[in-house]
């Protein structure tokens, strides 16, 4: 299957009152080039009858710039889900513990729950990652 095709066998987190979103990414790389898409899935509103699809496709990416899609939009009751595009980082030229501490840092402290960082050398393939989990 696709990514988008998979996505539809998937919903949103069946966690009330939040329906937290689930959120997915995918990386293609071929000949030099690389392309990603990211996509959130969410209950319409805070309905959980409904499973809101969106998906955001990229192609030659600027460097330097990342895209990012947090589950929440902010505090409330129940949270309420991110909205609109993903947002767009500077990211600073420095190391992948460093960026991951950066981003974990500037996250809400109530709501954080994990964070997956990744580095991708597009030239060699070679992938360095970390994952942050607030339950670990």
């Amino acid at each position: 299957m696709t990514f988008v095709q998979a996505l539809r066998t998937r919903e949103f987190e069946d966690d009330k009152p939040n329906f937290t979103p689930r959120i997915s990414g995918i990386i293609h790389r071929e000949n030099g080039d690389m392309n990603f898409a990211m996509s959130i899935l969410k209950s319409a509103e805070g309905d959980d009858s409904s499973c809101e699809r969106f998906t955001y496709a990229y192609s030659n990416p600027i460097a330097g710039r990342a895209k990012f899609i947090h589950t929440y939009n902010c505090d409330g009751n129940p949270l309420p889900s991110f909205e609109g595009e993903p947002k767009t980082l500077e990211l600073p030229d420095t190391d992948i513990d460093t960026l991951t501490d950066l981003i974990w840092t500037n996250l809400n402290a109530d709501n954080k729950v994990s964070l997956f960082v990744r580095y991708i050398d597009l030239a060699t393939g070679e992938t360095d990652t970390r994952i942050v989990n607030k339950n670990q």
